[in-house]
């Protein structure tokens, strides 16, 4: 609603005039007197907004009226960004003032101050004139100054509740659950399950449950989760692994009901295994009437009893109101309201999950919005929801608008544009934007405006009736471009934000007409669904060089994965501009004049392959926080200077150069770098004193990759070099190494106090002997050991403690172990929840002396000795999945002594092991095995031409 935008763009215009620097610079050009006369209007208006914000509701005068005074704080917004930007300007180039300060000396002062003051004088005088006019209206419109409701601070804890509490469905859960494990024998592979309701009543919930079921998960091979919408687009790969597996596709939110779309879509499912199900969410019955489907039984909305305890578990944390008698009359009523949609409830009862007396109940009861004429458009109970929210909470979920349904939302992606939009301000707290946007997330997440993604990925989606709410709360500012053919002149004069579908081909007639968007400050290309990374993407030219700098209050701007190999030098006039977005383009340079974009905060070249150079002008963007560069192989140096970017937290990868060039003490500067980070070059770093400047340990990283030089050998000063390189112990998650020329690893690797790492990766370390003592990590998951040439034995090496070693560990990976002989432990209890074991390419490993691995299910041996198959046996014996390829002296006779052990497998590789020649000594023994293959799904795949033929 029109009230929460006006009111947090207000706010941010006092915070700009409030800024003493901004005052000074303001006096210094004789605009000030205009600007205090601006506030002084503006604060009476602002007076009327909480009024306002009730009368907007039911008053559509009022609506119109606050419209125009957000239009009107959008412009103020501009206008003062302009003097900002200006006082930047002159603060970053001091040597053309130098270089005219003779001249100005000849100049009287009030004509130095000209060219500013007589550029912004008739646009702060028509500004005015305007406020004037909106404060005169408030006796027609009958507003009032009226104090804000103080807010209850006795609040229930507003976190998340998990999709586990699911109230009611038990008749459908069960009726589903059957149909999925067991269900009636068919000619197909596989079978149809449809779940089919208006929207909010549970069917994405529903499929949820049965998609995280471990029963589910352990009946099917291969899982998968699509948001399909409109299109029926599969990703190639995803169609090639349903091949001879059994496996469960989840297709949600279904809305094509072309019958033709949906035979092509079926058309890879036939190669999949008997069994298979696919289960398909949708609003409409007409797609499933063609495919064969008479009747189906449509998901109701709630009882009356369990939408009673949805309403309770989700306001109050219980299962009914038996012990809150009180609230009871209020929560019938509000169930009745609701039509017991499950989504409707759970966004009420997180509503009042905030509000503890009965007299607060009643006021969400007997609010007017539940009868408002447009209640059929959207759900009174998501609105009422909305309305609840703070002035910001309402502008960031507003923003969302932006994008499609079914889009998959990044949360640090997203905070970043919310910052680069001016939502969140940092001194309106004492902590970051960053900071500031994960706890605005979380409040919108718990009062279930986002969601988690289904598919288990950390992403984040939005309900589609959250979606309509957002489009319809965000007004006439915010436009989603589709296929609009005819745009008046007018409204594209008043759009301020815009978004667009990202097609394989972008031309420049589509977006022709928005050379008059001139207030535009957003341009976001979007995309629905999982990138397929071999489509090439096209924009036109024209756009990038007609279109952009017609838009110069441009403040986001977002390029992505187009195939676009040179910026245009005209993108750097866009000073304004805080958000730039060109990752996965084929740019090889940015432009020279980069520097010119004083406020940039965010610049993205993620996984541009081709970046080699950055420009010098690159030190002058003193507000840049976040300097994405992942996957820029070629980007081979930074700029000298970079550490003095004070404000930047996001730098993922350092470049350490020689004389000249990037010194590892710059990171001292770089007080707040967070999140990843590699560093690169560590053979150049002479001085193990110079790493202990770096203050590694005080940055709060989550991945940090250490790498020397391929050829790296001063071992005793490398291993100085890291024992100072130690990182934070409470943040980081995934650590790795490469081509470290120190014999040992200091003691910190491995230290037990780095509590959360999950992940460590140890390559090219070829002059270690040893492997450092990891075992003893409480939550590594997965542990990679590669390119190790000097070891030769690993027994106390990986831990010398006799309790639990590895507790947590799922995958351990040795690969390129040219000397490694022998592999034994001396602990009761290791590898406890090790599923996956990958030896390979370890051709002198003899003995191995393993206790059981009793969650062992993968097993792969490549390019290692028959023996090493032969002492994995007993311990591995519960794989279901086993992959051999390579193995020296696999005969017959070792073969049949081997397999005879792995009672369990259910899938067989066997790739150029060409000394076996039958996989089974009589006829006999292959009909009983062949018959088991049938009953377990065994998967045989040979490419020696002996076992080629063998299966013939």
């Amino acid at each position: 609603m029109a009230e929460a935008a006006a009111a947090a763009l207000v706010k941010v215009i006092f915070e700009k005039l409030a800024d003493e620097a901004f005052k000074k610079y303001a006096r210094s050009k004789n605009i000030h007197s205009e600007l205090k006369q601006l506030g002084s209007t503006l604060s009476q208006i602002q007076a009327l907004l909480n009024d306002a914000s009730d009368k907007e509701i039911t008053d559509e005068s009022v609506r119109l009226w606050l419209n125009s005074l957000q239009h009107l704080a959008y412009d103020i917004d501009d206008v003062l960004d302009d003097v900002a930007t200006e006082a930047m300007h002159r603060e970053l180039t001091p040597e053309s003032e130098a270089s005219t300060s003779m001249v100005r000396k000849l100049i009287p002062t009030c004509c130095t101050k000209f060219s500013l003051s007589h550029r912004l004088s008739p646009k702060l005088d028509s500004i005015t004139t305007r406020l004037r006019y909106l404060e005169k209206q408030k006796a027609d419109l009958g507003l009032i100054v009226k104090e804000e409701k103080p807010k209850n601070t006795s609040r229930r804890n507003e976190t998340s509740l998990l999709e586990s509490n699911v109230v009611g469905r038990e008749g459908e859960k069960k009726r589903l659950l059957n149909q999925l494990l067991v269900g009636e024998s068919s000619k197909e592979k596989f079978s149809i399950l449809p779940i089919v309701g208006l929207g909010g009543v549970g069917k994405t919930t529903l499929a949820r449950i049965f998609y995280n079921d471990t029963r589910v998960k352990d009946h099917f091979e291969l899982m998968a989760w699509v948001c399909v919408s409109d299109e029926f687009d599969l990703q190639i790969a995803l169609r090639e692994q349903f091949k001879d597996k059994r496996f469960l596709l989840v297709l949600d939110d279904v809305w094509n009901q072309n019958y033709d779309d949906w035979e092509i879509l079926v058309r890879p499912f036939h190669s999949g295994a008997a069994g298979s199900r696919v289960i398909m969410t949708t609003h409409q019955q007409d797609l499933l009437k063609k495919i064969g489907f008479n009747h189906v039984d449509n998901l109701e909305s709630l009882s009356h009893e369990d939408a009673l305890s949805l309403l309770a578990l989700h306001a109050l944390d219980v299962d009914n109101f038996d012990s809150h008698e009180t609230l009871k009359p209020q929560a019938k009523g509000i169930v009745k309201k609701c039509g017991a949609l499950p989504l409707a409830l759970k966004a009420i009862g997180r509503l009042l999950r905030t509000k503890t007396e009965g007299e607060e109940w009643d006021d969400v009861l007997k609010s007017e919005i539940w009868d408002l004429e447009n209640a059929d458009a959207i759900v009174p109970a998501l609105r009422l929801s909305y309305h609840d929210l703070s002035v910001d909470l309402k502008r960031l979920f507003a923003y969302c608008s932006l994008f499609p349904k079914d889009f998959m939302f990044d949360k640090e992606e997203l905070i970043l544009l919310w910052i680069a939009e001016g939502y969140l301000n940092e001194s309106t707290a004492d902590k970051s934007p960053e900071r500031l946007g994960q706890e605005y997330f979380e409040k919108l997440l718990s009062r279930s405006f986002f969601q988690p993604a289904p598919n288990g990925e950390s992403f984040f989606v939005m309900h589609d009736l959250m979606n309509d709410l957002a489009a319809f709360v965000a007004g006439e500012y915010f436009l989603r471009f589709e296929n609009q053919t005819e745009m008046a002149m007018e409204a594209l004069a008043k759009y301020r934000h815009m978004s667009f579908m990202r097609e394989r081909y972008v031309g420049f007639q589509k977006f022709e007409a928005f050379q008059r968007a001139r207030s535009l400050r957003t341009l976001l290309a979007v995309y629905v669904g999982v990138e397929q990374s071999w489509n090439t993407l096209y924009i036109s030219n024209k756009i990038l060089v007609d279109l952009l700098p017609q838009l110069p209050l441009l403040r986001v701007l977002s390029l992505r994965r187009f195939n676009i190999s040179e910026v245009p030098d005209a993108i750097c006039s866009l000073n304004h501009l805080r958000y730039l977005n060109l990752s996965r383009t084929n740019i090889s340079k940015l432009p020279e004049n980069v520097g010119n974009l004083y406020n940039l905060q965010t610049l993205i070249v993620f996984g541009c392959e081709s970046l080699s150079t950055l420009p010098k002008s690159f030190l002058k963007l003193k507000k840049l926080r976040h300097f994405d560069i992942r996957d820029t192989p070629h980007l081979k140096k930074l700029p000298l200077g970079i550490g003095e970017l004070k404000n930047l937290q996001t730098l993922p990868k350092v470049i350490v150069g020689g004389d000249g060039d990037f010194a590892i003490t710059k990171l001292k500067g770089l007080e707040n770098l967070r999140g990843e980070l590699s560093i690169e070059g560590l053979q150049k770093v002479q001085i193990p004193m110079h790493a202990r400047e770096a203050n590694v340990s005080q940055k709060r990283l989550t991945k940090l990759k250490m790498k020397w030089g391929n050829d790296s050998q001063r071992g005793s000063l490398e291993k100085e070099v890291l024992a100072e390189l130690k990182p934070h112990t409470d943040t980081l998650k995934h650590f790795e190494v490469e081509y470290y020329g120190g014999v040992e690893f200091p003691c910190w690797v491995g230290d037990p106090t780095f509590h959360q790492l999950v992940h460590v990766s140890l390559r090219g370390c070829r002059k270690c002997t040893s492997l450092p003592l990891l075992g003893r990590l409480p939550s590594l998951k997965e542990l990679l050991i590669q390119g190790m040439d000097d070891v030769k034995v690993i027994s106390l090496e990986l831990s010398r403690s006799t309790d639990v070693t590895f507790p947590s560990l799922e995958i351990l990976r040795f690969e390129d172990m040219s000397s490694w002989k022998a592999w034994s432990t001396n602990s009761e209890v290791m590898f406890p929840r090790l599923r996956e074991l990958q030896i390979i390419k370890c051709p002198d490993l003899i003995d191995v002396s393993l206790e059981a691995l009793p969650s062992l299910r993968v097993l792969r041996i490549e390019g290692c000795s028959e023996s090493v198959l032969r002492s994995l046996v007993q311990a591995a014996s519960s794989t279901t999945k086993l992959e051999i390829e390579s193995i020296l002296g696999l005969t017959d006779e070792v073969w049949r002594g081997v397999i005879v052990n792995f009672w369990a497998v259910e899938e067989l590789c066997i790739r150029k092991c060409d000394e076996i020649r039958y996989l089974w000594e009589s006829d006999a023994e292959a009909s009983k095995v062949l018959e088991r293959k049938r009953r377990m799904r065994i998967t045989l795949v040979a490419t020696s031409y002996h076992l080629l033929g063998c299966w013939l």
